[in-house]
């Protein structure tokens, strides 16, 4: 895709808390559930959202839905839809949202890895971008697939994915540096409005934040 590629403006969301998030475990692709922090973020979510487009002055019904497909995605978005009382169109859940692998770390405590395996948030410089551990991905291989979304990605449209590839478009839509978002926490009980170019968050319940994924 070419450097001249002007991203739409859109709407996302982090899927909400799952008992892995809480305790700091690396999820990636594994399909776990919302806790129930998660679900009452996700309905507050939805909430926030519809006050939001209706400052915006957009019809939700004329917009794109787009989630991961994995669980704790596709819930948060059913959820954050049932805040609204008129027909939407069907979510597309599109795996190129899907979080990023960890590969042989999915299910390990960020405590239990050693620096040689992985770092993290937090403890990462710039390189970390290109590491990838065993049977896994690294960020760029997350840009990849995100950039050939991005052709499908509509104006105003609604995006629940996950931390990692909120990162990542933080990265590629604002151009923050690869250092400030590998250690960057992506919030939850937010929507992040991507806009000209820049991001704005807005906080449903900022108290609720948990670890990126």
């Amino acid at each position: 895709m070419s450097d001249a590629f002007q991203w739409p403006d859109f709407y996302f969301a982090r899927h909400g808390e799952t008992d892995w998030n809480r305790e700091q475990r690396y999820q990636g692709t594994r399909d776990i559930p919302l806790n129930r922090v998660g679900q009452l973020q996700a309905d507050a979510n939805g909430v926030l959202l519809r006050e939001l487009l209706e400052r915006d002055g957009k019809d939700p019904a004329s917009l794109n839905w787009f989630a991961s497909p994995l669980s704790r995605a596709a819930e948060t978005m059913d959820r954050m839809r049932a805040a609204f009382d008129v027909p939407l169109p069907p979510v597309i859940h599109d795996r190129r949202l899907v979080e990023i692998s960890f590969g042989a770390l999915e299910g390990r405590l960020h405590s239990e890895i050693n620096r040689e395996q992985a770092l993290a948030p937090g403890m990462r410089d710039a390189s970390y971008w290109s590491f990838r551990p065993e049977r896994g991905e690294n960020y760029d291989d997350v840009a990849v697939r995100l950039l050939e979304f991005a052709r499908d990605l509509t104006q105003n449209a609604v995006v629940v994915a996950h931390g990692g590839v909120l990162r990542v478009l933080r990265h590629l839509v604002e151009g923050t540096e690869r250092a400030e978002v590998l250690n960057w926490p992506p919030p939850q009980g937010v929507i992040a409005h991507f806009s000209g170019g820049r991001m704005t968050l807005h906080a449903a319940l900022d108290t609720w934040n948990a670890p990126a994924d």
